[in-house]
């Protein structure tokens, strides 16, 4: 890899102004305090980063963005995956062409493609590009499952298909994806609560989306396991779930950007037709954000 992928990753939200337009200048601000807050990657274009409600024309812009936000001071990992190979064919060229270090590619979505069409689908797009590309596997959000087998298979044919991103919330799963791939591919947990077992499991670190409110925080978890003080990675893992927990208070992915609003960060709103927390549920946001010493 051009830049060893490893630690937290952050799947950064994609900003927008109160007309739903993309905010540029607020995603250069936001990259700023996340690398401040020692992250090791960013993640443009991600679930989180609502890259479903984005035209191609703005997914690429976005990217655009993030490469330069970056300016080689972390990895910048793009998420390419689009719901047709076609699509996500043309925005990983792009990505690649743009400066991405690695790519991240979701499950097609609303679709249910079989297992063999969705190694063909992978093979496409690892045959199109020379950079790395990670599997992100997210049944919850595209009701498609990523198998172990399945990754597996695409590893063994494809010499840039390095990793991937279980963001099911089942060890088994994750420790399945170690356990059937080669030694030297990279497993990231995608489940904020579990950062810390999975880094027990043998992953090399998460993709965390609440690393773009608290990425001191999370980050704290991976120095703290890599410095073999298990205690106190426990600790602040115990301390992050709450606001992990908190994304259940809206619909998704307004949880997150809610809470940069509130601690001064540009992430303005989701895009319709979901809106922000209101009464009870956002004094519980806040709530959550005061214990952990942001507002």
């Amino acid at each position: 890899m051009p830049q060893e992928l490893e630690g937290i990753i952050v799947p950064v939200i994609t900003p927008f102004h109160e007309d739903e337009s993309l905010n540029e200048d607020g995603l250069r601000q936001i990259v700023d305090y996340l690398i401040a807050g020692g992250v090791h990657g960013i993640f443009p274009c991600g679930s989180q980063s609502e890259l479903f409600s984005l035209s191609m024309d703005e997914a690429k812009r976005v990217i655009d963005a993030a490469v330069a936000a970056a300016n080689g001071r972390v990895p910048v990992l793009a998420g390419t995956g689009m719901v047709t190979t076609r699509d996500s064919v043309e925005l990983s060229r792009y990505a690649q062409a743009a400066g991405a270090a690695a790519l991240s590619v979701i499950t097609p979505y609303f679709i249910k493609p079989t297992p063999e069409e969705l190694r063909q689908h992978y093979l496409r797009i690892c045959e199109a590009v020379s950079i790395p590309v990670l599997g992100y596997n997210n049944p919850g959000r595209t009701g498609v499952s990523l198998t172990p087998e399945t990754v597996a298979a695409i590893a063994r044919e494809a010499d840039n298909f390095v990793g991937i991103k279980d963001s099911s919330g089942d060890l088994t799963n994750t420790l399945a994806y170690i356990e059937q791939t080669p030694p030297t591919f990279r497993t990231f947990m995608g489940r904020d609560t579990l950062i810390y077992a999975a880094l027990c499991y043998g992953c090399v670190g998460a993709v965390a989306a609440t690393a773009n409110v608290v990425p001191e925080l999370v980050v704290g978890i991976y120095d703290a396991f890599k410095a073999g003080d298990h205690a106190l990675a426990l600790q602040r893992q115990r301390q992050l779930s709450p606001l992990r927990q908190a994304f259940s208070l809206g619909s998704f992915p307004v949880v997150v950007k809610d809470a940069m609003n509130l601690i001064g960060l540009p992430a303005g709103p989701a895009r319709a037709p979901i809106t922000s927390l209101t009464g009870q549920p956002r004094e519980k946001l806040v709530a959550v954000l005061k214990d952990l010493g942001k507002l």
